[in-house]
């Protein structure tokens, strides 16, 4: 058994931190400044919002939004779009299971790596 204590790490704005990390998940902690936003992207693992500590609004691809503050919980789909606007400095816990996700850079063999960057640079 491992344990956390979330609330004492010392973050920055926009630098999270990896608490732990296996092949069944991720969990990484993060901090916003209030007004920060993670602009819209998406990542390839389900991925679970806890907000720990302040206030975020949580905008999905489809229009639906979500806001509220400590122990509000946000779901989405591996490769669903959403955007994470701080209200106020906010601290995050993320869960991404699994790790990493299928077509995540980090899940794509050498060889995949290399056609991946080869057909970008012709764009």
């Amino acid at each position: 058994m491992e344990s956390f204590d979330l609330n004492a790490l010392a973050l920055q704005p926009r630098l999270p931190e990896i608490v732990c990390s296996t092949d069944e998940g991720r969990a990484v902690v993060l901090e916003l400044a209030a007004g920060e936003c993670l602009a819209e992207h998406e990542v390839h693992e389900r991925c679970w919002i806890v907000v720990l500590d302040g206030e975020v609004s949580v905008a999905g691809g489809a229009g639906e939004r979500a806001t509220g503050g400590a122990g509000m919980l946000v779901q989405l789909a591996p490769g669903e779009r959403h955007e994470v606007s701080a209200t106020s400095r906010a601290r995050l816990l993320l869960l991404l299971t699994p790790w990493p996700g299928n077509g995540h850079p980090g899940a794509l063999s050498l060889r995949e790596k290399l056609y991946v960057r080869r057909h970008a640079a012709k764009r």
